[in-house]
């Protein structure tokens, strides 16, 4: 008896999987979307038979759509998910196929268009082509690439569950495949389908959330009957957590618009888990896009709206959540802040140094080389020596800001105590050689207690001349008894970090500092870059607006603010804790990003590329929007999971493009189709690229729950 019941247990048990199975594969079939047969397949490509007559049923079968190739039947109650034919193959159109009978057809055609020459009617009506010669040349090849398999297994738990494996695992040459177009449901099915293995809820909980970005879209001839244009398609915001993300194309193809709809996505997570959801967004609008109001941007309303207005998307939106800085005074922004650094403050002295080196970058003349090459870091406390030279280094510093014009606070005064022994001023008021009387002028300021910036500069330079020329003015001799005197360390007086600094006085390099004037105010107190970091923990959208300044400060800025992050977060790793997860968007990043064409050392050591390689582990995704691949460095681009393609011109850049993933099959309607927000979209859990149209962005437009 209890072998019977067991045996009727088992019986229910593989009907109800075989329901679940059937409805499980069935969701991707649509039956009456019947368009032809399988007559040929392979590991990599099909050949698909179809008939003008099921093309025409189904709206017409598009470049590049999606087909679902079958042996599963309408009629199966069940499906035994064991047994191999229980799958369905997606398929790619990519182009015709010729049948065997080709050649055939094609001078069959060839003498029914000669009947049609100069006449009204065409070819294939009937006054011309009989009704069993139409139906026959109605058939054609259409070639398509294997994307990979639909399947059903077993999860965790006995539960049956949906699964794809991006290829095909065997095939069979004389067994038939019936072909289907899926739309609708069955179709927003397939370009969302995201592998329920692959979402660890427990490791990251904010996986489930999907967001819709655009809607399934095939060809630049995107009409209505087809029957796709409304299918969503959505992403999985999670994906671009600390992984970084490309976005591609021309000017005005939607780029922007692009990255405003995504971090709009991110944003609402915190609307849908306000424990985990709050991801801190940083953004370098180069432009000034994000964070200023444009035309470009409207609201449901018709008004013009920006990124900065995310907030109001949800009745729980916070306006403090989104922050902008920049450098200059924006009458439209009375909340912006400002990208200030006190450059003469002892805690910014190397922070201020950083940035001031940008300006130089390019420049290879060996004077700007050893000045870019001087970090101030203070010595031992005990080392008195040293801590002199440090001082004297710092006074020479502060002077070449001031020479620039800087303007130091009033409490920054300056002072010689303990910098110029009583020798040394007295060997320059008695300089040898001193012919303008700089040497003795500069002995005079340099023995006032707190002479003005503008004296000391005027003193450096005078005390340059007296070094450099040392065998004719006496500083020789000097130096020669300096270096021997009792209990002396043994060194020159002067040593190479002064001088690199009096050089730049002497030199001209001293104006191109004064591009850094916007970067520096004496009343700020704290570092921007700990700021913004702040502000990003705690979960805030922060955009930096870089449409004004210096292209070089600009950059600049960047790299620092991105080693803040990344030094800040690497903390936290190491202390064993999980970093808070960041997320930053670089608008127009050739400005930023090393060139594609740079593979020294010093490249691989940038931050960008630093961040690249490492940063998942530290919780930093980066997203980047450029119009050249090529311009990308490559360690960047091998270590991008997201994809977001729209319109390039020209096959360099396409052929890059064709290095990663399957964006091969997709090369020539990049190259043509030039209609804005139409992107070719692949991110981390979605298993395939699927061809999109962009929404609109809408900063107020409600968060879907």
């Amino acid at each position: 008896m209890a072998t019977n019941i067991e045996t009727v247990f088992e019986k229910d048990q593989a009907g109800l999987t075989g329901l679940q199975a059937k409805d499980l594969l069935g969701s991707l079939i649509q039956f009456k979307q019947y368009v032809g047969e399988v007559w040929s397949i392979s590991y990599e490509s099909a050949l698909v038979m179809v008939h003008d007559k099921l093309r025409m049923n189904v709206g017409g079968i598009a470049g590049l759509s999606f087909l679902v190739a079958t042996r599963i039947k309408e009629e199966d109650e069940k499906i035994d998910y064991t047994k191999e034919d229980a799958a369905a193959i997606l398929l790619r159109v990519m182009d015709a196929a010729p049948l065997p009978n080709a050649s055939e057809a094609d001078r069959i055609r060839a003498g029914a268009a000669m009947q049609a020459t100069e006449e009204t009617h065409h070819w294939d009506e009937p006054k011309v082509m009989d009704g069993r010669t139409y139906n026959e040349l109605s058939y054609a090849g259409v070639k398509c690439r294997v994307i990979g398999t639909f399947y059903v297994d077993k999860a965790s738990g006995e539960k049956l569950v949906l699964k794809f494996g991006g290829d095909l695992s065997n095939y069979y040459p004389n067994q038939g495949l019936k072909v289907y177009k899926p739309n609708g449901d069955a179709l927003r099915r397939i370009v969302n389908f995201r592998d329920p293995e692959r979402i660890k809820i427990d490791e990251d909980p904010l996986a489930i959330y999907e967001v819709r970005v655009g809607d399934v879209r095939y060809a630049s001839t995107n009409r209505a009957f087809q029957g796709v244009s409304d299918v969503p398609v959505s992403i999985a915001p999670a994906d671009l957590l600390a992984q970084k993300s490309a976005l591609f194309g021309i000017t005005r193809i939607g780029k922007s618009n692009t990255t405003k709809v995504i971090a709009k996505a991110v944003f609402g997570l915190r609307f849908k888990n306000a424990e985990q959801g709050r991801v801190g967004q940083l953004i370098f609008d180069a432009m000034g896009e994000y964070a200023n109001v444009n035309v470009q941007d409207k609201t449901g309303k018709g008004n013009p709206s920006a990124l900065k207005n995310v907030w109001m998307c949800h009745a729980k939106g916070d306006k403090s959540d989104v922050v902008t800085y920049g450098s200059f005074k924006n009458d439209n922004d009375p909340g912006r802040r400002f990208m200030l650094l006190n450059f003469y403050a002892d805690e910014n002295l190397q922070k201020g140094k950083e940035i001031i080196n940008t300006v130089f970058q390019g420049m290879d003349a060996q004077y700007i080389k050893n000045f870019i090459d001087i970090v101030f870091e203070s010595p031992e406390p005990g080392d008195f020596s040293a801590s002199t030279r440090y001082k004297r280094h710092v006074f020479a510093y502060r002077a070449l800001l001031f020479r620039a014009e800087l303007k130091p606070g009033e409490g920054m005064r300056a002072s010689t105590s303990g910098l110029f022994n009583p020798e040394l001023i007295k060997a320059l008021t008695e300089s040898k050689d001193d012919p303008d009387g700089s040497h003795a002028s500069a002995a005079k300021i340099l023995q006032k207690p707190s002479p003005s910036w503008a004296e000391v500069g005027n003193a450096l330079l005078g005390l340059r001349d007296f070094i450099k020329r040392g065998d004719k003015t006496g500083y020789k001799d000097f130096n020669e008894t300096y270096i021997n005197r009792p209990k002396g360390s043994g060194d020159s007086w002067h040593d190479t970090t002064l001088m690199n600094i009096m050089d730049m006085t002497f030199q001209s390099g001293w104006r191109r500092i004064g591009n850094v004037i916007p970067q520096h105010s004496a009343s700020v107190t704290r570092d921007y870059a700990d700021d913004i970091y702040d502000e990003l923990v705690a979960g805030k959208l922060v955009i930096v607006d870089q449409s004004s300044g210096e292209p070089e400060v600009n950059r600049g800025a960047a790299e620092r603010v991105m080693w803040k992050i990344y030094k800040k977060n690497q903390e936290v790793f190491r202390n064993g804790k999980k970093p808070p997860s960041l997320l930053v968007y670089v608008e127009e990043a050739h400005n930023l990003l090393p060139s594609g064409m740079n593979l020294d050392e010093e490249a691989r050591r940038n931050i960008w590329v630093k961040t690249a390689k490492e940063g998942s582990k530290l919780g930093i995704g980066f997203v980047y929007a450029t119009q050249e691949v090529s311009s990308i460095h490559r360690n960047i681009l091998k270590n991008t999971a997201n994809w977001f393609i729209g319109h390039l011109n020209n096959t360099d850049e396409t052929r890059e493009l064709c290095k990663y993933y399957d964006f091969e099959d997709f090369e020539p309607s990049i190259r043509r189709a030039q209609d804005k927000g139409f992107l070719r979209v692949k991110t981390l859990s979605n298993l395939f690229v699927v061809p999109t149209q962009i929404r609109i962005f809408d900063a107020e437009q409600p968060i879907e729950e």
